[in-house]
């Protein structure tokens, strides 16, 4: 309530390291829950008043202000004005009697109570009074300074929900007197309200503040500083936009402690609001994330430190992070603001890194370490996955700018995006479909790693940061489209070889989730079900969306994947491939991809102009789950229809394709703020959010950061997949080595000593342990145990 500058004037006011919030006629009937806002004063705060009452209905408000006089009492819903513009009225002490004195007893209706008072005044002193003006606003000041200040029986604001009833319970706000625009005032009252009155005014409630404890917002001033357009003709009264950024404010201070509480996540309002305190079982989840691989595959190794550990400890550090940075006051966080400087400076920033990193594409194989790394071992000569992590690199480098600059609200920005994140999905169906029809691998170990690793960190998050699985909404997608995918793949899989076989299973799957996705009866049965076992609460409406959005495109990865293989069997000459169609694509095949070139430009070059006459979002997505597949074919096509194409690729890209699932889930919290609605911010480099004064500093260091930890945490979780599906997998070398460590530190003699000793107790760990290694099904139903017990906490 005392600092802060524009960020867009006169529509976002970003106090200093916090997130303000502008508040609805919604959100205000939820905060007050029917007790009364009461404004006191002159017309300076009469305009507060009515920009109140915009809020709440902006047509009833400006019908009501045709009748109405200009210096009465007003009343429009639960808000009132009292006209006092010397603040010494009755009714202002009445009023703020009611609101804290111990005599008056709790009101049993919440309308009876005032949830929010601001008084305001001094113009009048200054208009009406040559020579003691100073006195008179200093002896109304003094009258009312034991009811406008801090009391000890108060709350404390920030953490405590504010009762409806307790009078004790509602803040009273002060606002200091408006400085005119002073060379556009009349002469009257230019010659009457001077600077020097207003200076000397504001100074005095400045000291009573201090020694009173009372609230005052000073940022009501700091909004018209050196701004002549933020007044009206008068130089009196500020405008409208400015006025409702002025009851932002004082909403912001008094709701924000309020909503955070009654709503939960996304903690976007983050001015004048604690987080809560992390709680003693998070503490103990961190600790069990530690000692997990002790207990487990370290029991056996008798305690040595390995990769494992390093793991769990890696991941352990990014859940701390996470909530250092947006669950505490650690970091600033700022509000977003899309300048299409920023948002073309970074992408061209980008560009050029990738240009610059090109090299001649690998002909290695992925390691076997990674779950996901046979998606996608075919031939190199199409989507190898050197470019298909180039492919999710860039694109992964895109969206992350798209975020970040706020760029959701340009329309032709969405639209591109949109066919990005269809992408990713393209080359889900595309590669697991590869992976399926030419290693037929449908085992439980292979299902379970993909579900792991897609699903690790984004199940872990949801307990530290208090939100819940559907928000990170990517991994939840793959997830169903990778089940998708595999169901699909996997019934009758014995026919797989039949392209009509084929096709026809996609048809039906496609239509299963087609009616699905548009009737979701059956997801709002499950997540019902979710809620009353496991307290779950997942929102249908938003999980239909992102299915229907994207709908068909992976049934497009899926058939791309199918041609893919029968095309390459009839290129190698495969003796089943042998017919009419086989004969003809040999025969013509050096022609055919100059062909499909050509066709992919002119395919580019329509949707641009298609994507041009959506006026809006709303009818740009009914047309997207139809649509995407052409710019997404065109841009492959263009992609590999050259041998030097196809033979290069961007290393800087690809690195970050390689933990894309990671940096767009911790985008979330340790890029992003406040749960993606604003900017992570150090504040070291200064409080204006101009690049001048440190927002480059602060998005260089904190994308470094930011990347360095999605990489290591996409190691790590790779590393917990690998062990949760064959914890047994060590070296024979590895545990050669630990045991004659184990006997030349204690000898032969003393190590069989020490077993004994450890009697019964130790055997029951180790048969528990046995059990745990051998059996998949034993560790994935304890860890769903975990999370059920966690759920339920």
């Amino acid at each position: 309530m005392t600092r802060g500058h524009w960020i867009e004037p006169y529509q976002r006011w970003q106090p200093p390291g916090c997130l303000m919030h502008q508040y609805t006629g919604k959100d205000i009937r939820a905060c007050l829950n029917g007790q009364r806002i009461v404004y006191i004063g002159d017309s300076t705060i009469r305009q507060l008043f009515w920009a109140t009452a915009k809020k709440l209905n902006v047509t009833g408000a400006n019908a009501y202000r045709q009748k109405v006089d200009t210096h009465e009492d007003l009343a429009f819903e639960n808000v009132y004005f009292v006209w006092d513009p010397f603040l010494n009225s009755s009714s202002l002490r009445a009023e703020l009697l009611s609101s804290f004195d111990d005599n008056i007893p709790e009101a049993a209706d919440p309308s009876k109570t005032a949830g929010l008072i601001t008084v305001g005044g001094g113009l009048w002193y200054a208009r009406h009074f040559r020579s003691d003006w100073l006195d008179h606003y200093r002896d109304a000041l003094d009258y009312l300074a034991p009811l406008l200040g801090a009391d000890e029986d108060r709350p404390a604001l920030y953490h405590t929900p504010l009762s409806t009833k307790r009078r004790k319970d509602h803040p009273v706000y002060m606002v200091p007197v408006q400085v005119p625009l002073y060379n556009t005032l009349s002469p009257t009252r230019a010659s009457s309200i001077t600077p020097i009155k207003i200076s000397s005014m504001n100074e005095y409630l400045f000291n009573l503040s201090m020694t009173q404890g009372i609230k005052v917002s000073w940022s009501h001033l700091l909004m018209t500083l050196e701004r002549e357009t933020a007044y009206e003709e008068s130089g009196l009264h500020v405008i409208d936009d400015v006025a409702v950024r002025k009851v932002d404010v004082l909403l912001n201070a008094r709701c924000n402690a309020q909503m955070t509480i009654l709503r939960g996540y996304p903690f976007n309002k983050t001015c004048c609001s604690a987080y809560e305190s992390l709680h003693p079982w998070k503490t103990c989840f961190y600790l069990a994330l530690l000692s997990i691989p002790i207990l487990v595959s370290g029991f056996r190794h008798y305690g040595k430190a390995n990769e494992l550990t390093k793991a769990f400890t890696v991941l352990s550090v990014v859940l701390t992070y996470c909530y250092l940075a947006d669950r505490t006051q650690l970091f600033d966080k700022t509000q977003k603001h899309f300048k299409y400087q920023d948002f073309s400076s970074l992408c061209a920033a980008v560009l050029l890194l990738g240009l610059l990193s090109v090299r001649p594409t690998s002909d290695k194989k992925p390691s076997a370490g990674d779950a996901l790394s046979s998606i996608q071992d075919a031939s190199p000569s199409f989507l190898p996955r050197d470019q298909s992590d180039e492919w999710k690199g860039w694109m992964q480098f895109v969206i992350l700018i798209y975020h970040y600059t706020g760029a959701s609200s340009i329309l032709g920005i969405y639209q591109v995006i949109r066919i990005l994140v269809a992408s990713y999905l393209f080359l889900t169906g595309f590669g697991h479909t590869v992976f399926f029809y030419k290693k037929q691998d449908y085992s439980l170990s292979r299902c379970t790693s993909v579900l792991v690793r897609y699903n690790l960190l984004s199940c872990m998050l949801p307990y530290i940061m208090a939100t819940d699985y559907l928000f990170y909404y990517f991994a939840p997608l793959v997830s169903f489209w990778y089940l998708v995918v595999y169901l699909t793949m996997r019934i009758g899989s014995s026919k797989n070889t039949s392209m009509a076989f084929l096709l026809g299973k996609i048809g039906m799957s496609a239509g299963i989730v087609t009616v699905l996705a548009r009737a979701p009866i059956l997801f709002e049965r499950i997540f019902q079900f979710l809620q009353y076992t496991c307290h779950i609460h997942w929102n249908v409406k938003e999980w239909q969306f992102r299915l229907q959005l994207d709908c068909y495109i992976v049934y497009c990865g899926m058939v791309a994947a199918i041609v893919y293989c029968k095309v390459s069997d009839i290129l190698r000459g495969q003796p089943f491939s042998q017919n009419t169609l086989s004969g003809i694509i040999r025969r013509h095949w050096n022609k055919i991809p100059l062909i499909a070139a050509v066709v992919a430009l002119v395919t580019l070059v329509a949707f641009g102009y298609f994507i041009q006459q959506f006026s809006d979002k709303v009818s740009y997505n009914r047309w997207v789950p139809f649509v995407s597949l052409f710019p997404i074919l065109a841009f492959v096509i263009l992609r590999n229809c050259n041998r030097h194409f196809r033979h290069f690729y961007s290393s800087a890209f690809a690195w970050l394709g390689r933990c894309s699932l990671e940096t767009f889930t911790l985008q979330f919290h340790i890029w992003l703020a406040a749960d993606t609605k604003a900017l992570l911010s150090s504040g070291v480099f200064g409080r204006k959010a101009t690049h001048v004064d440190g927002r480059y500093l602060d998005l260089v260091i904190l994308t470094a950061v930011f990347l360095w930890l999605s990489w290591m945490t996409a190691d790590a979780t790779t590393r917990i997949t690998s062990w949760i599906i064959d914890p047994t997998r060590q070296s024979a070398e590895q545990v050669k080595l630990t045991s004659l460590k184990l006997v030349n530190e204690m000898g032969s003699e003393g190590l069989h000593g020490e077993l004994r000793c450890r009697g019964a107790f130790y055997r029951l760990l180790t048969n528990w342990n046995d059990l745990w290694m051998r059996k998949l099904e034993i560790r994935m139903a304890s860890i769903i145990l975990i999370m059920w017990i966690l759920n339920m906490v």
